[in-house]
């Protein structure tokens, strides 16, 4: 019984140090870049542990990728101060030093692969639209599009390029010049495009 705990419990550190060294490799080097020999010698293991382990590169990634944006229930919000929940909630995401990975890889290797941007665009339909709707069904998914193009975008600038100006802001910095403009497109009239 001793030996099936221990062994059972070396297995799942193993499983937690390939995909640590994964997400890691995947985020400084994309996905062609993080080959499993490198991924193995970060961990360190022999390759066909990861395969093992994962049975794939492409099943790897895919654990890596997990994304769970946690928003907070729209119903507890405080609908004068949308934008500026829903952005420190995204900073959080992104400086949380326990944060999940998933989204920033996402992010960087999406411009380059298809199936990555397939997995941004579930992200948006399964997440970020449910949540949007929640506070105004009105025009749902152009309100959550509008609201994507400006935390991706600010991830983008200040977290993987590190756009000098962007980077250097300060938290209430990017919370003041974000937030009005999160919180237009979630709760303000949208303009009638149909003429």
């Amino acid at each position: 019984m001793h030996d099936e705990h221990r062994n059972a419990t070396k297995s799942s550190r193993t499983r937690s140090a390939i995909l640590i060294a994964a997400r890691r490799l995947f985020f400084e080097r994309g996905y062609e870049g993080a080959t499993v020999r490198k991924i193995a010698q970060a961990v360190p293991i022999d390759p066909s542990m990861v395969i093992r382990y994962f049975g794939s590169k492409e099943r790897l990634f895919a654990a890596a990728t997990v994304v769970d944006l946690q928003f907070p229930d729209p119903g507890s919000l405080n609908r004068e101060e949308i934008g500026k929940t829903l952005t420190e909630h995204f900073l959080d995401l992104w400086e949380d030093e326990k944060r999940d990975q998933g989204l920033a890889i996402l992010l960087r290797s999406a411009a380059q692969n298809e199936e990555m941007r397939a997995d941004i665009h579930d992200v948006f339909a399964r997440q970020v639209v449910p949540m949007v709707t929640r506070i105004n069904p009105i025009d749902a998914e152009r309100r959550a599009g509008l609201i994507v193009s400006q935390l991706f975008g600010l991830a983008l600038c200040r977290y993987i390029l590190q756009l000098p100006p962007i980077a250097a802001m300060s938290r209430n910095e990017v919370i003041e010049s974000l937030g009005p403009t999160i919180q237009r497109y979630a709760v303000d009239a949208m303009p009638d495009t149909s003429k």
